[in-house]
C-alpha cells in the first residue's frame, strides 16, 4: 500500500471515528434530555393526582358542611351540583341493594 493510500485510509478512519463519537454524544445528550423531561412529567402527573384528590376532598367537606348546615352557600350552580350528588348517591344505594338481592337469590 502506498504512503498516500495509508494517509487517506487513516484520515477516513479518523473521520469515521469522529462521526461515530459525535453520533454517540448526540444520542447521550438526547437521552439525558428525554430522561429529564420524563422525570418532570412524572412529577407533574403525581402533583396532578394529588391536586385532584385534594379538590375531591374539599368538595366532600363542603358538601358535608352544607348538608349539616355548618355552611350556607346560596349559589345556584352549587345547589344544582349538590342535587345531582344526592341523586347519584341514591341511585348507587339502590343499585347496591339490587346487587345484594341478586346475590341472595
Amino acid at each position: 500500500m502506498s504512503e498516500d493510500n495509508k494517509k487517506t485510509s487513516e484520515m477516513n478512519d479518523q473521520d469515521w471515528k469522529a462521526k461515530f463519537n459525535d453520533l454517540v454524544q448526540s444520542c447521550q445528550t438526547e437521552l439525558k434530555r428525554t430522561t429529564q423531561i420524563g422525570m418532570k412529567m412524572l412529577t407533574a402527573s403525581q402533583s396532578n393526582v394529588q391536586l385532584k384528590e385534594t379538590y375531591e376532598s374539599l368538595g366532600r367537606l363542603v358538601k358535608d358542611c352544607i348538608d349539616s348546615n355548618e355552611l350556607e352557600w346560596d349559589n345556584p350552580q352549587a345547589k344544582q351540583m349538590l342535587e345531582k350528588i344526592h341523586t347519584l348517591q341514591s341511585e348507587l344505594e339502590d343499585l347496591e341493594e339490587d346487587v345484594q338481592n341478586i346475590k341472595k337469590s
